[in-house]
Formats: C-alpha cells, structure tokens, sequence
C-alpha cells in the first residue's frame, strides 16, 4: 500500500466519523483493515489441497442431511481461513439460489455508491402560513428515498411540528416523491398512516405498542390534519421548508435490514441503486468475481433466480469487510451478532462471536459470515442448503457444522478488534431552517 492510499483511508475515515459524530477513538479500525484484509482462497487449494477439518465437516454436514431424508444434490459450501491459507468446498463456484443472502451484495453495493453515513432526507414543507395554532395550506412531505422511516421517526415529526406551533393543519397532506412509511409502496396506505401516527388521540393496536417502545417521557404528537391525503409527482414551486428529516445513517439502517433481513428495506436500496442486475454488477466488479457467479434479479433474494455461488457470497461478504474498516465501522456494526437474541438468528445455536447473514426461501436454507478461531483467527463461510423439508433441520445441521469447526480450532481468548460492535447512540434528526 502507498503512503497516500494509507492516508487517504485515515482520512476517510476520520471525516465519516466525524459526520457521524462517532468517536475519533474507533479510527485504527481503519488502519487494521489493511493488516487485516481478508484473502479470498484459491479453489485449486480447496480442490487439491482441501483442509482436512473443514472437509470432514462438510462430509458430516451432508451424511446428517442424507440420514434427515434430504437428498437435494445442491448442496454448496465454502470455508476457508482469514489468510486464504486453508479452504474447503462442494459446488464452490456454482451459482445457487442464495435467499436473502442476496442482502449483503445490496449492502455492498450501498455502501459503494453512498457511503457508511448517508442520510435519506425527507422534507416536511408547507404552502401555507402558521396562524395561531393552524396552518392554513398543504402540508407537503417530500420523500427522499429513507427505507427505514416508521412509526418511531412519524412520531417524533409530529412532535417536532407540535414544537414549531403547529397542532392543525387546515389543508391536505400530500405525498411527492420516494416516499414510503412502514414499508407501503403504496402512496395513500403511506399518507393513512403518517396522518394516524400525527394525532395520538386516534391511537390504538400497532402504533400505541411501538410508542410504548420509545423512550420514556416521549411526547405524544397533537395534530389533526383537515383536508385529503393527495400524491403529487411534482413538488409546487411556491413551497418552503418547514422540517429537514435525517434517516439513520447508512450503517445503521443496513444493520437493522440485515438482522431482520427486511425484504422491503432490501428492495427499496435496491431500486435507488438500478435494480438487481446492477446490484449484480456492482457486487462482481468490487469482488472480481465472474459475473455469471452473481446473478440477481432483484435487491433481496425473493425468488429462485437470485443465484451467487459459495464462494461469491464469501467474497462480497469480505469486500463488505473492506469497506466497512476503511469507513471505521466493523462487518458486526452490518450484521447479527450470535448471542444476540434477535432477528433471524434469535433461535440459533451458532458460535460465541459469530457474524451473519441467513437466508431462507421454501427450498433454501443458507447462512454466511465468520466464526472467530484460535487457530486460523477470523473463518469465512457460506453453506447454502437445497430441498424440501424442515428448515430447522437445515439450521441445526448449519450450527453443529460450524460449532464442529470451533471445536477443533478453539476459541480465542478475546475477540477480535476488528470484529468489534462500534458503539452509537441515536440523536434528534428534525431540523429546521
């Protein structure tokens, strides 16, 4: 690496966090990615060379799938060590129907073209003019493309109207551009419920339990909106600000969609980025893996044709790595951590220090990510598990084989630095002018 590529990173790295408002004190993470970058094995030395271990594990993966009366020939695996120095496979390079590890090529690719702190900006904007209590004229909310605006960041708009004065509006609420609220595409479904989630004297079911949820002493929003809910493609030209809404950062809405594996997030980054396919093309030409190794038809693995080898789920997740230490943040900061209970993995029997990525389709069971060895230090794996049956089958098969691995190369002492949650705290993202 040169002199200025290091001190590029550095200061990337330090202008990210400081966006952020993170704390300077995660910035060697930055400097660890280039000491620590992952290696993406070779299949001659899995072929010819293949780790006794790992391939003893993959056997015994694949005789208890057998003896579960699970047949499926497609069934694809990668392991290799940090270093590229040891790897195993079956079916290595053969694109198969991944599921919703689909998710980390569309992380990638939102990473690369936006950066790990991003914000989606939604515009709160008004025709009109405050008379007392009222604004008389529309109010208008211009989406910005956020993926993650819910119940939580309605309220908290609400207030921030309430704030400015403002407990009705003598006029229509109208909708312009990418907005979505709980994950409706559909504008007026999206319109309903921003409306709903204004006026807590309406209240009742899911938006009153979610409230429950925020912090304690939240106000509770006051504001009846007369009119109609209305979309316009176009915003009017006599329009002024009245709110800057700030999403959560990129990291974190990637985190959140990741542990969920939220179809609706995945697809909605995916669209802003060109769809699937150039999800697909931006995932091979950050990796170098051949394109026909990564084929997607959209951004969150819905469907059988979503197709990308083992190996090319390890290599997206690593280049994920990459760009995640370049920005200051770690690849648990994007994904599930075992132990912690929640999302896909609050059932599974994984590892201590494990991070991943499931997938789950009526036929698919697949999961990628590391395990944390004393041995070989970080482990990179993809299993990607074909037929029909019960799922839990596959996971319990999937969990004994990495806590096989973890047996025999041993757990470390302490974890590893560059696998570290980054911590972060939430802050009031309602501005005005």
């Amino acid at each position: 690496m040169t002199t200025w590529s290091l001190a590029s990173a550095l200061l990337l790295a330090i202008s990210t966090q400081a966006l952020d408002g993170r704390a300077i004190a995660t910035v060697p993470h930055s400097l660890m990615s280039y000491a620590t970058r992952p290696v993406l094995a070779s299949e001659t030395i899995a072929n010819t060379q293949g780790d006794p271990i790992a391939t003893d594990a993959i056997a015994t993966m694949l005789k208890e799938l057998q003896q579960a009366g699970l047949t499926n020939p497609e069934q694809g695996v990668w392991i290799q060590s940090h270093d590229g120095a040891i790897a195993a496979g079956r079916l290595s390079n053969r694109p198969i129907s991944s599921a919703s590890l689909t998710k980390s090529a569309t992380t990638l690719a939102a990473l690369q073209r936006w950066g790990s702190n991003h914000r989606f900006i939604t515009n709160i904007r008004t025709t009109g003019k405050v008379v007392g209590d009222t604004l008389k004229g529309d109010l208008w909310i211009e989406g910005g493309g956020d993926p993650l605006f819910v119940w939580e960041e309605a309220i908290a708009l609400g207030n921030k109207l309430n704030q400015l004065g403002i407990k009705r509006v003598q006029g229509n609420l109208i909708i312009t551009g990418n907005f979505a609220m709980n994950f409706q595409a559909d504008y007026s479904e999206s319109a309903s419920l921003l409306r709903l989630a204004f006026d807590s004297s309406q209240w009742e079911g899911e938006v009153a339990t979610q409230y429950a949820t925020m912090a304690a002493g939240t106000p509770k929003p006051q504001l009846v909106i007369t009119g109609s809910n209305l979309y316009s493609p176009k915003l009017s030209d006599n329009s002024q600000i009245l709110i800057r809404h700030s999403s959560l950062p990129l990291w974190q809405i990637i985190k959140r969609m990741n542990t969920f594996s939220n179809n609706d997030m995945a697809e909605m980054l995916a669209e802003q980025l060109g769809g699937g396919k150039q999800v697909a093309a931006i995932a091979s030409q950050a990796t170098g893996i051949p394109p026909d190794e990564i084929k997607l038809i959209n951004g969150s693995g819905l469907g059988q044709a979503n197709q990308i080898s083992p190996r090319a789920n390890v290599a997206i997740l690593m280049e994920v790595h990459n760009r995640a230490q370049v920005e200051g943040l770690t690849l648990a900061d994007l994904y599930p951590v075992s132990g912690c209970k929640c999302g896909t993995i609050e059932q599974r029997g994984l590892p201590k220090g494990a991070i991943v990525k499931t997938g789950t389709l009526s036929d698919v069971s697949a999961v990628e990510g590391i395990i944390q060895t004393q041995k070989y230090g970080a482990v990179w794996f993809a299993i990607v598990n074909r037929g029909e049956g019960n799922i839990d089958t596959f996971h319990q098969s999937q969990d004994r084989m990495l806590q096989n691995l973890v047996s025999k190369w041993g757990l470390p002492k302490l974890p590893n630095a560059s696998f570290v949650e980054t911590p972060w705290r939430d802050s009031d993202r309602n501005t005005t002018p």
